[in-house]
């Protein structure tokens, strides 16, 4: 439906955000586009925190850089109005590089900064997760959607004197690097949400928390349909704003039904990121839309995974049933190790394991979220007990268990 050649144009570096529009605030830049001046004071405070919090817990030989990123590292994160004023809304992602293997830093210090996240969502009232990493992985790993996000638009909460984020960063900043790959993980991931809150309004019961929770997973798979059809055509941004204006370009040039839907939602995804509300909805309302969203979602599936694969797929079943390579050009002998990794290491027969495990999680998606009869089908269900490395033969919940296999290997 839309094959636009990659965008030469490379985004201005804004690593630190847009600089505040009150002057006489002591606050230098922004968190949010319009959050009040309380709100964005909190939010400097919890970093000061967060800095103050990490420098405590990780040696000063060890520690190279703490980092922002998400939405408040950018700039443009969430602002959620009350009559007390405004609030945060979204999670405080929080990159720390540690020098040496991340794998043993992980071990040696993710405890550490989980109980440090736990005690700060307490104060802050917003959620603050911490990810590690090291600046030389940074400067390794290929491009790709996320690393493009955190080096285009973060907020360096602490360096040290002999490193340099900014350098680590500096080949990650080209938005054409990203691979179509990057476009089917941000689906795979959106609609994934889209799956749990089926199950959350399926089961009950309906509390102000669940709604929360559909409203705000359906509003991310709105926003995401726009972002992975730019970044499948070269012309992601790391702004939500820039990419709905150059999705509203794509729109009034092409004149297509399914790119003027792909735009409306998008809209209402960027509405809700920047300004989310609390879902007053009721829950035959909510169903409705859930089901209309993930419809829609469908659409955008299909249309993105024919580009990428150069096969048609008519159906979410044609889609799973189809048996050819869903994650070309990785190495056949790694994905058997990534398969073993994925399975806790248990010894279970895997169909193709030589195949990447992220296949078995776009095929179980297929069909649990767009073709939920597929579980009552004898030939399907032994399918999809195999792709999630399911044992026994009792009941199992379908979505618990993909959610375990999705968290490991998204």
């Amino acid at each position: 439906m839309l094959a636009e050649g990659p965008c030469a144009s490379t985004p201005a570096h804004s690593p630190q955000g847009p600089t505040r529009s009150n002057p006489g605030s002591t606050v230098l830049r922004r968190y949010t586009l319009d959050g009040d001046d309380e709100l964005e004071l909190q939010l400097d405070k919890t970093c000061a925190r967060i800095t103050s919090g990490v420098r405590g817990l990780i040696p000063a030989l060890k520690l190279e850089a703490v980092l922002l990123g998400g939405g408040y590292g950018r700039g443009e994160g969430g602002v959620l109005s009350g009559k007390s004023g405004d609030r945060p809304y979204n999670d405080l992602e929080c990159f720390v590089a540690i020098r040496g293997l991340r794998h043993v830093n992980e071990f040696r210090y993710h405890r550490r900064l989980d109980v440090l996240g736990e005690i700060l969502t307490h104060l802050a009232d917003v959620e603050v997760e911490f990810k590690i990493t090291s600046l030389s992985e940074m400067a390794s790993r290929p491009p790709g959607m996320f690393l493009y996000d955190l080096a285009s638009g973060h907020r360096l909460l602490w360096s040290n004197p002999t490193a340099d984020p900014e350098a680590s960063l500096a080949s990650h900043r080209n938005p054409g690097d990203i691979l179509q790959e990057d476009a089917t993980r941000l689906l795979m991931n959106r609609c994934s949400g889209l799956l749990f809150a089926s199950a959350l309004l399926a089961k009950g019961p309906f509390t102000p928390s669940v709604a929360d929770f559909v409203g705000r997973n359906i509003a991310k798979a709105q926003l995401a349909f726009g972002d992975a059809l730019l970044a499948a055509n070269g012309r992601y941004h790391w702004s939500c704003r820039e990419r709905h204006r150059r999705l509203a370009d794509l729109a009034q040039a092409k004149h297509s039904p399914w790119l003027d839907g792909v735009l409306r939602h998008h809209a209402v995804g960027l509405e809700f990121k920047l300004r989310p509300q609390t879902v007053a909805l009721s829950h035959g309302e909510l169903i409705a839309r859930h089901s209309e969203v993930t419809a829609f979602a469908l659409k955008c599936w299909l249309w993105l995974e024919t580009r990428r694969l150069g096969r048609v797929f008519p159906t979410a079943k044609a889609y799973a049933d189809d048996h050819g390579n869903k994650c070309p050009g990785t190495s056949p002998f790694q994905n058997v190790v990534l398969n073993l990794r994925a399975d806790v290491l248990r010894l279970h027969a895997v169909a193709r394991p030589w195949r990447h495990p992220r296949q078995r999680v776009l095929e179980s998606l297929a069909l649990l979220l767009w073709e939920p009869g597929s579980t009552d089908d004898p030939i399907q269900r032994r399918r999809i007990r195999a792709r999630l490395a399911i044992h026994g033969s009792g009941t199992v919940d379908w979505v618990t268990a993909y959610r375990a296999l999705w968290a490991r290997v998204r």
